[in-house]
């Protein structure tokens, strides 16, 4: 895929995700989720600074704004990473298997693209998981008018994380490297548990403020 996918209206985006077409996949359609929650936080903390009603908490909004706009960022960056990645494994299925020294190079070339077809989802958790932290922020001090829009980057981040750890479910059983999947799995599982608790804490402060 040469064109850049954010060169496409939201329409053929939808589409292609529709298609038979392999990518966006579940990877991007991940960081996709995640980047939408992260706009969300852009956007309600937009709508708290410069609001004199706010003025005390402006500094600690402004950081969260800060915060939101790298998480944003990556996210994005998160899918078009995952589009490539998912293309050089495909890259690799072709590759020659005929001969021992092919399936050597083979096998060691399927092993470093697993890895990172690893690293990427686990990136895109990670960065879904800094935007449902700055939800969490904001919740009890984010303009109030737009506060249920809090509730929504949550749900969308944590949505995000696990969307994104499915990836790195199936591809963890076919990497060799025992210790480094034991280290993946480890801090996959923290993240879910955590997502859940902060899930749960921020929409409660939601839910309080929206009356």
């Amino acid at each position: 895929m040469s064109e850049s996918v954010w060169s496409w209206d939201i329409d053929r985006f939808l589409n292609e995700s529709a298609s038979s077409s392999p990518t966006p996949g579940g990877g991007s359609i991940s960081a996709y989720a995640g980047a939408l929650g992260a706009s969300m936080v852009c956007m309600v903390a937009n709508l708290t600074i410069g609001k004199e009603k706010y003025k005390a908490v402006e500094a600690e909004v402004a950081e969260i704004l800060g915060q939101a706009e790298i998480c944003l960022e990556g996210l994005k960056s998160g899918l078009t990473k995952d589009i490539n990645v998912f293309n050089k494994f495909m890259d690799v299925l072709k590759m020659p298997k005929e001969t021992d020294g092919q399936k050597v190079t083979r096998e060691q070339r399927m092993q470093e693209v697993l890895r990172e077809a690893t690293d990427s989802p686990v990136e895109v958790a990670r960065k879904s998981f800094m935007v449902l932290q700055l939800a969490q922020k904001l919740a009890p001090i984010g303009n109030k008018g737009a506060i249920s829009d809090v509730g929504v980057a949550a749900y969308l981040a944590e949505s995000a994380i696990n969307s994104a750890l499915l990836s790195v479910d199936i591809n963890l059983p076919q990497i060799k490297d025992i210790s480094y999947a034991a280290e993946i799995q480890k801090e996959c599982q923290s993240m879910k548990t955590s997502a859940a608790d902060i899930l749960k804490d921020t929409v409660r402060i939601v839910k309080e403020r929206l009356v």
